[in-house]
């Protein structure tokens, strides 16, 4: 029987704009729309990101967008579907972006959290992620973001 981790997939070209819209309607809502088709084609093909997906039947049910430099890796985006939500698919996909960044020696991961999203910010923390910081009109100059990280030891 395969496991959760392994319903995780790498996003195709042709989930761009589904991820995209997926961005816009859970993430972006009320902002501009800065994750168009576009850019997330641009994180998919990015040797420094990782844009994992779950589908569920013909769909995406969730997405997560990853980034890795030398000693931080950066959590873009995360979305999951209303109806494949609590199901763990978040846990799942986080499980999946966090291994890179461990096996790399990241010291940290880092991530924003809208502050108008408290069951976002409460799934973060239950994953171990920190808050470090408010950053004021973060998203679009009109919401506040929560700067959350999680820190690895090397080794």
């Amino acid at each position: 029987m395969p496991t959760t981790e392994s319903r995780v997939r790498l996003a195709d070209p042709q989930d761009a704009a589904a991820i995209a819209e997926m961005s816009h309607s859970y993430i972006e809502q009320d902002l501009g729309w800065s994750w168009t088709p576009g850019r997330v084609l641009g994180a998919i093909g990015d040797r420094e990101s990782n844009v994992g997906v779950i589908s569920h039947s013909s769909s995406i049910a969730a997405f997560g967008i990853m980034q890795y430099r030398d000693e931080t890796a950066h959590l873009s985006l995360l979305a999951v579907q209303p109806a494949h939500r609590r199901q763990g698919l978040a846990s799942t996909l986080m499980t999946w972006l966090e291994k890179p960044a461990v096996l790399l020696g990241v010291d940290r991961i880092r991530l924003e959290v809208r502050v108008d999203n408290p069951q976002a910010l409460a799934f973060y923390k239950r994953l171990g992620y920190l808050e470090t910081r408010t950053v004021a009109g973060y998203y679009s100059g009109i919401i506040d973001a929560v700067r959350l990280e999680k820190k690895f030891s090397r080794g």
